[in-house]
């Protein structure tokens, strides 16, 4: 018993003398490690990562190194910079990153590091015709939604409910419906989802408490049985993306475990993101009159919407340039609310010539993290008074959509990065816009929507939820709605 103590101890002190005994060498990166050996910034970094990343910006600049949790992270914030990251394959792998997080979240295990098939399987579908028909069905579902369900908007009587809660359940359910084909169960789904999804952040971070653990647990356990292709339990097969991707796991000689554990992954990516995305651009047209007019304004004007009845409505007519104020808007609402981290593992020493035309040595083992939140999104340099909704931001004088946008007298390549950039941006971005666009228009075209208290603000945002796509506000924003009168 002594001599295993003995060994923990000697264990503990070698970790924290390699810790603490690491120092910034010739043509590194500023080095900040925190008061606390091993642990580092690793609880500011979790409780609000992009307030503790602003303040080390103000202190080192754009480019620093911070210690989290064991972790070297060499944080870049220079988004003439990016492309010496995201271009490099060779000495920054994200493959590890991911499987290790696929893992810890959602107890998936594959064969190969090798995500370049999965990644084929998603573009083959969601892009193409493939797309134009997910796009269409996706339409079709949320008309039936949002006008002819009995328990959602059917009503001309005035309906209560929080808008995160609304957009969430509406988009939801729609995109599961198109791409699994499955109505028996897609409430249980939902429902069990959401638990999953407030926890996931957590769950990542290996920031659990008992209670919270349990309820995961549970969650995950339901939705792997939930989402359990039914051809395998008897049911008849179909020709869903669900189906599609089940026989392209089979392929990959993935076993029948990790088959349902992986469409759980496949639910999340293409599901989490678009009802907070369409709370927030509701929330801000809601709390900013002339937004909401603007956006109105346009819908009036588009041929393909002039006819309010309830017949199912042409919006897969409208071409991606056809609405630039609404684009203006979507724009800014993910510039002030779309947190995502692109990630990578050091493979080996490398220098990182920066757009200033410095180098920084960067060593083997470390990670390399970018978050456009902080900049290009936040950045005064870029965005004027970046902490305010303007609609128009993205809007030139002649109602065009405005993609000049500048640093230290340089043209940025990337001025927002909602869908992260590279060889792993997000290959469903057409069909999250498409889905957000029908979605709102649906509801500003069919329903009268408003604020229950006139004065109300959008809530904060959960400040612990930086890094994992879009933020959750932190509470609701009541609003009331029916059916237009006609």
């Amino acid at each position: 018993m002594l001599w295993t103590i003995f060994l923990l101890l000697n264990g503990l002190l070698i970790l924290v003398l390699h810790y603490s005994t690491r120092k910034r060498q010739k043509n590194e990166p500023p080095l900040d490690k925190g008061l606390i050996p091993w642990l580092g910034h690793a609880l500011e970094f979790r409780n609000d990562a992009a307030k503790f990343l602003a303040r080390m910006k103000e202190k080192h600049g754009d480019i620093f190194t911070v210690c989290v949790a064991g972790h070297y992270v060499t944080v870049v914030l220079d988004p003439n910079s990016f492309d010496k990251v995201l271009n490099e394959t060779t000495s920054f792998d994200f493959s590890r990153i991911r499987a290790q997080m696929v893992n810890r979240v959602f107890s998936l295990q594959l064969p190969s590091s090798n995500s370049a098939p999965e990644r084929k399987w998603m573009e083959n579908h969601f892009q193409g015709l493939n797309l134009q028909k997910l796009n269409s069905s996706m339409n079709i579902h949320l008309h039936n939604l949002i006008l002819n369900n009995p328990e959602s908007c059917c009503s001309s009587e005035w309906k209560v409910d929080g808008l995160f809660g609304l957009c969430y359940s509406l988009l939801f359910r729609a995109g599961y419906l198109t791409l699994f084909e499955r109505d028996e169960n897609v409430a249980a789904v939902y429902k069990e989802f959401r638990k999953f999804d407030d926890l996931l952040y957590k769950l990542a971070r290996k920031s659990l408490n008992r209670g919270e653990t349990e309820i995961v647990k549970l969650s995950q356990e339901r939705l792997w049985k939930l989402l359990s292709p039914p051809y395998l339990t008897g049911g008849s097969p179909s020709n869903s993306s669900q189906q599609s991707y089940h026989h392209f796991l089979q392929e990959q000689g993935i076993d029948t475990d990790m088959q349902t554990k992986a469409q759980l992954l496949q639910l999340w990516t293409t599901q989490c993101n678009a009802g907070p995305a369409a709370f927030w651009l509701l929330g801000f047209l809601l709390t900013h009159p002339e937004a909401m007019e603007a956006v109105k304004s346009e819908i009036r004007g588009l041929s393909a919407l002039q006819d309010t009845s309830l017949q199912r409505p042409r919006l897969n007519q409208l071409g991606p340039c056809s609405t630039p104020v609404f684009d203006s808007v979507l724009n800014e609402t993910l510039r002030l609310t779309a947190a995502v981290m692109i990630n990578r593992e050091v493979m080996q020493d490398k220098l990182l010539p920066m757009a200033d035309g410095k180098e920084y040595h960067l060593r083997k083992g470390d990670r390399v993290c970018l978050f456009p939140f902080l900049s290009p999104q936040m950045d005064p340099e870029i965005h004027q008074d970046p902490q305010m909704f303007k609609y128009d931001r993205f809007l030139n004088k002649n109602k065009t959509l405005k993609d000049e946008f500048c640093k230290d007298r340089k043209r940025l390549k990337y001025y927002i990065m909602p869908w992260g950039a590279g060889r792993n941006s997000c290959v469903g971005k057409e069909f999250a816009v498409t889905a957000i666009r029908h979605f709102v228009f649906l509801l500003l075209t069919h329903l009268d929507l408003e604020l229950c208290n006139p004065g109300a603000e959008l809530p904060p945002v959960n400040s612990r939820r930086y890094g994992f796509g879009m933020l959750h506000p932190e509470g609701d924003l009541l609003v009331r709605y029916r059916l237009k009168r006609t």
